[in-house]
């Protein structure tokens, strides 16, 4: 502040003094002008006692006309609150299941080269939004809409919300929700067959599975949430937030992907040998595990759709304990068998874990969960390791973290689930073999139709329009071939040399 500057303002003292005056008497005519306005007496013919009189008349006939508050009022107004509880939940359990977009994106993108994360970053951003459009039009009416069969939806295409003539938010808050869960099913394919897929023919499968794949055999295990009916949920079948319904479903489709078009170059040899081909950023892999973590709080606590009495807090600690012990068994695991802890393998243990007790997360207790995370661990690295003796190329472990992990997890349910929780007993609490053989049937049926449809939409795809990239293209990278740019410029000319 320049205070000397202010100064030579003070030298004319005879105009400071008469423009001061000035200002006094402008500001004391305006405070004149204004008390005397308020003072000014009201117009004849009105008083104020006249208006105070009518105001508590009014007030009177006001509560005179309110209903009498009953027990009936309290319940209705008691049950209003909370359905509208219920769909707040619903919504905000929906919007973090929708930021495991980002998740998915970030795993792909950090488990793969760097050439291609734009690629990976369209498919993921094009995957929720042309199958949100999908499932909106059609793939929620074959899953939840009427099916007298038990196989197939026929209502509820093009949802509008209304419901007997009347608008009803229930019916939107309940479609956002099932739009993340397609949504989540069509982006597991996009890790088994990165860095070698057409973008066009990727847009293309991702319609059918929105439209055909998931929501069809959805149904199955699902159809009566809303309008349907399935055959496998009136067996006693389990599966409450989607081990198999979502995650398998998008595994065994990515195997059928994967299968028909074929491994990247380079990565197995003639002679049977596997070359590890690195991901270019683990920052970003454990980055986009840890969003996954937290939309999984909205995956499996929000599949309550309401608060139901509290359980989805039991359902966030089940969760939680399968995912830090699918971690721990995967890094102690890798420890043992390559001599350090592979932080690879340790991120897909925690996503194993997470999907394993996705099926079961209602009807098990916090140490069952627990020890199914450990399993699951377990198996998702050496299902890794199995599909790479198969030389079945996927660059982010999703066949075994979805796919195989999924059946493990739908299949625990049959093993883990107790009456004491939610009214069935697995094996190992004495509820004997029908459920565990219901399971079984769940899991061989969803097998046989997520990778036989997948595969018949993936040939169709690969005769017609073709499904991968040619050797040029997958050697430049799909970033400056699919897309004309590249996520890190300066990288691009080195990694593809």
């Amino acid at each position: 502040m320049n205070f000397p500057r202010m100064l030579p303002a003070f030298d004319n003292i005879p105009l400071l003094m008469k423009s001061s005056l000035l200002m006094l008497l402008l500001i004391g005519c305006l405070t004149y002008t204004s008390t005397t306005y308020a003072f000014q007496p009201a117009p004849e013919g009105t008083t104020t006692e006249t208006v105070e009189e009518e105001v508590v008349e009014e007030e009177v006939v006001e509560e005179e006309a309110e209903e009498p508050v009953t027990l009936e009022s309290v319940d209705e107004a008691v049950g209003a609150v909370r359905t509208e509880t219920d769909l707040l939940w619903t919504c905000i359990a929906a919007f973090l299941v929708f930021f495991m977009q980002a998740g998915f994106a970030l795993v792909e993108a950090g488990f793969t080269r760097s050439k291609n994360c734009v690629n990976i970053i369209m498919k993921n951003l094009m995957d929720f939004s042309i199958g949100s459009i999908s499932f909106w039009a059609v793939g929620f009416g074959l899953m939840f809409g009427a099916s007298p069969t038990g196989w197939i939806g026929t209502t509820d295409f093009f949802v509008d919300g209304m419901v007997d003539g009347v608008l009803d938010n229930w019916e939107f808050a309940f479609l956002i929700f099932q739009t993340v869960f397609a949504a989540t099913a069509a982006t597991i394919v996009s890790g088994a067959m990165a860095e070698r897929t057409k973008f066009t023919s990727y847009l293309l499968y991702t319609i059918g599975i929105t439209v055909i794949v998931y929501p069809i055999s959805g149904g199955w295990a699902w159809g009566s949430l809303y309008n349907g009916s399935g055959w496998l949920e009136d067996r006693g079948f389990i599966d409450f937030a989607g081990s198999t319904v979502v995650h398998s479903v998008g595994g065994w489709a990515a195997l059928a992907g994967a299968i028909v078009i074929g491994a990247r170059k380079g990565k197995y040899a003639a002679d049977g040998t596997v070359t590890p081909i690195m991901g270019h950023s683990i920052p970003l892999a454990a980055l986009g595990v840890f969003i996954l973590w937290l939309g999984w709080f909205g995956f499996n606590p929000g599949s309550t759709t309401s608060l139901d009495g509290g359980n989805f807090a039991r359902v966030a600690v089940t969760t939680n304990m399968s995912a830090v012990g699918g971690c721990v068994s995967a890094m102690i695991l890798s420890w043992i068998m390559f001599g350090k802890p592979d932080v690879s393998f340790a991120l897909n243990g925690a996503l194993a874990g997470l999907v394993s007790i996705t099926a079961p997360c209602y009807d098990v207790s916090p140490i069952s969960a627990l020890i199914i995370g450990l399993i699951g661990g377990v198996v998702c690295v050496l299902s890794v390791l199995f599909f790479d003796k198969l030389k079945i190329d996927d660059p982010v472990g999703a066949i075994s973290v979805h796919g195989v992990c999924g059946a493990w997890g739908t299949l625990s349910a049959g093993l883990f689930a107790q009456e004491i929780i939610n009214g069935t007993n697995g094996l190992f609490f004495g509820g004997g073999v029908s459920q565990l053989i219901t399971q079984l049937i769940g899991i061989g049926a969803f097998f046989a139709w997520a990778f036989g449809a997948s595969l018949i939409i993936f040939l169709v795809i690969k005769v017609t329009v073709g499904l991968r990239v040619s050797e040029e293209e997958e050697l430049r990278g799909l970033d400056i071939t699919e897309h004309g740019m590249a996520a890190y410029p300066y990288l691009q000319s080195l990694e593809s040399a």
